[in-house]
C-alpha cells in the first residue's frame, strides 16, 4: 500500500506542476477512494479544488482533513474561512471558522489578521483596530498588522509618533521587502493626510520600490510590448460587433463597472446598489477566469467561438452569480480591468450595460501609484509604466466604443462628487432603473471588498478631485506623458 500511494502521490504533485491541475485532482480522487484515511491527502486535494474553483467541494475535503486528524488544523479552519470570505461572500461562516482556529490556537497571527481583515469589510472599525493591537501584542514584530493599523489611524502632524513608529519599523534590517511596502504605503497616507506631500512621495516611491523587491527578479517589470502587442490581439479579435443572441436560464441581470483601476468604480457601485433591485457584486473574477481557462489562448479563441460556447458561458456566468445572491434581480460585477473583456461582455450579453468609470488621468494615476496593490500588476509600481498602461487602456476604450458606443457610458467621477444626486439619476436611467420609490435610502449595507473600503463608508467628498496639484513637482514627466489627454494642466 504505501509504495501505491507514494506513487500516486508523486503522480499529483508532478502534475500540478505541469499545470494539469483536474488531472492531478483525478488521482487525489483515486487514491482517497482506495485509503480514505490520509488526512494529508485531503488537505492536497482542497487546494487544488480551490484552484480549479470547486468551492464546495474544497470545503467537504476541508473537512474531511479535519475528520482525520489532520495537523495543525487551525490552518484548515483558516482556509475554510478564505473560501467562504473570498469566494462564496459568507462572511459569518468565515467568522466561526476564524473562531474555531483561534479557539485551537489564541495565538494563530494569521487567524487574528483575517479577523481584523472581515472586521473592516463589514466596517467594524474599532473591531479591526482592536484586533491589530492584539496581533501585536502576540507578535511585536508583526509589521503587517502595524501597518494594517496605521491604515486605520488619523493622524494631524508629521510628529505624530505613530509616523515615527513606521520609521523606526522601516528602518530595522530584519524587515523584509514585503513588509517594507506595506509599511511604506501606510507611512505614506499618513504624512499625505497631514500635508507632507514631499516625505509623502518620497515613502510611497520607496514603497513601490520595495514591492517590486518583493516579488524576485525580473517577475514584476512591466513589459510595454507585451501590452501593446495585448491590445493589438484584442482589438483584432473583436473587430467589429458580433450581435449573437446565446440562450441564458437565468433572469439575474448583470450590470458592468469597468475602467482603469482607482477611477470611482468603488463609488459608483455603491451609488447602484442604493437602489432596491440592485445587489453590489463587487469584484467578481468570473470574466478574467473564463479568459484563463476556458478561452484559452485569449482573446486569439474568440474568431472562431461558435454560438453554442457562448451560451455555455453565458449560463455558467449567471449559475455563478445566482449561487453567490441567491434572488438577486440585477447585480453589479465592478472588476475595473473588465475594461479588457468588454468585447466578451458583449458576446456572451449582448443587452448588458456597461459603465465606464472615468477619472482625471493624473489624479488617477498617481492614486494608483499611492495603492499598495499586487505586485502582479506590475505597471503600477513606476509612474512611467502607469502612463504607458493609460494609454493603452484608452486605445482599447476608443476601440470598444466604435462598436458599442450607446451602451457604454462614460461615468466621471469627478462630475459625481460634485453632483452626487445628478449623476446617479443619469446612472439608473442608462441602468433602466426607475428612481422613484425604489431607493434604499443610501447604498446597501454588508461587505466592502475593496482597497477604499473606508473611503467608500463615508459620505460622498471631493478631496480625492485635483489632489495631483500637490505633487505638481513630482508629476511633470507623468503630465508630458499624457498630454493629449491632460490638456496641459500642469503648465
Amino acid at each position: 500500500m504505501s509504495a501505491d500511494v507514494d506513487a500516486m502521490l508523486r503522480d499529483a504533485v508532478l502534475l500540478e506542476r505541469a499545470g494539469r491541475i483536474a488531472d492531478a485532482i483525478s488521482v487525489y480522487e483515486r487514491l482517497l477512494t482506495r485509503w480514505p484515511d490520509q488526512p494529508n491527502s485531503w488537505f492536497n486535494l482542497a487546494l487544488l479544488q480551490r484552484k480549479a474553483r470547486r468551492y464546495e467541494a474544497a470545503l467537504a475535503s476541508y473537512q474531511q482533513a479535519l475528520d482525520r486528524g489532520v495537523s495543525q488544523p487551525e490552518e484548515v479552519h483558516l482556509n475554510r474561512a478564505v473560501i467562504y470570505a473570498d469566494y462564496l461572500r459568507r462572511n459569518a461562516a468565515a467568522e466561526t471558522e476564524l473562531t474555531a482556529a483561534l479557539a485551537l490556537n489564541p495565538r494563530y497571527v494569521p487567524a487574528l489578521l483575517n479577523l481584523a481583515n472581515l472586521d473592516e469589510d463589514l466596517g467594524r472599525r474599532e473591531q479591526a483596530r482592536a484586533r491589530y493591537e492584539h496581533v501585536l501584542e502576540v507578535d511585536p514584530l508583526c509589521r503587517l498588522a502595524l501597518a494594517r493599523l496605521a491604515g486605520l489611524a488619523s493622524v494631524a502632524e508629521p510628529a505624530d509618533p505613530l509616523i515615527a513608529t513606521l520609521r523606526a519599523a522601516t528602518a530595522r534590517a530584519d524587515t523584509s521587502p514585503a513588509e517594507l511596502a506595506s509599511l511604506g504605503f501606510a507611512l505614506g497616507r499618513l504624512l499625505d493626510a497631514c500635508g507632507a506631500y514631499e516625505d509623502a512621495f518620497e515613502a510611497y516611491r520607496e514603497a513601490n520600490c520595495q514591492s517590486r523587491a518583493s516579488a524576485g527578479p525580473g517577475r514584476a517589470l512591466y513589459d510595454r510590448q507585451a501590452q501593446e502587442r495585448f491590445v493589438d490581439e484584442l482589438i483584432g479579435a473583436f473587430p467589429a460587433a458580433r450581435r449573437d443572441r446565446p440562450v441564458t436560464e437565468s433572469d439575474v441581470r448583470p450590470i458592468f463597472i469597468c475602467g482603469m483601476c482607482r477611477s470611482g468604480s468603488t463609488l459608483t457601485e455603491q451609488l447602484l446598489a442604493a437602489h432596491r433591485r440592485v445587489v453590489p457584486g463587487g469584484e467578481i473574477d468570473l470574466l478574467p477566469a473564463l479568459a484563463r481557462t476556458e478561452l484559452s489562448p485569449y482573446p486569439s479563441s474568440m474568431t472562431r467561438m461558435q454560438a453554442g460556447s457562448l451560451a455555455e458561458m453565458a449560463n455558467w456566468y449567471l449559475r455563478s452569480l445566482a449561487i453567490l445572491f441567491p434572488g438577486a434581480e440585477y447585480v453589479t460585477d465592478k472588476r475595473p480591468d473588465n475594461f479588457l473583456h468588454i468585447g466578451l461582455i458583449k458576446m456572451l450579453f449582448p443587452d448588458a450595460r456597461i459603465v465606464h468609470t472615468t477619472r482625471n488621468p493624473l489624479d488617477n494615476c498617481l492614486s494608483v501609484y499611492f495603492l499598495h496593490l499586487d505586485y502582479d500588476m506590475s505597471y503600477a509600481l513606476d509612474l512611467l509604466d502607469i502612463a504607458h498602461y493609460y494609454r493603452q487602456y484608452r486605445r482599447l476604450m476608443a476601440h470598444w466604443r466604435s462598436l458599442y458606443g450607446p451602451e457604454i457610458l462614460d461615468f466621471e467621477y469627478d462630475a459625481c462628487v460634485r453632483e452626487p444626486d445628478a449623476s446617479a439619476q443619469r446612472l439608473f436611467e442608462f441602468c433602466g432603473l426607475e428612481s422613484d420609490g425604489n431607493l434604499r435610502g443610501g447604498a446597501a449595507g454588508g461587505a466592502v471588498k475593496t482597497a477604499s473600503v473606508w473611503q467608500v463608508r463615508q459620505p460622498v467628498y471631493q478631496s480625492s478631485s485635483g489632489r495631483w496639484r500637490n505633487y505638481a513637482r513630482q508629476l511633470r514627466t507623468l503630465e508630458a506623458e499624457l498630454a493629449d489627454f491632460t490638456g496641459g494642466q500642469l503648465r
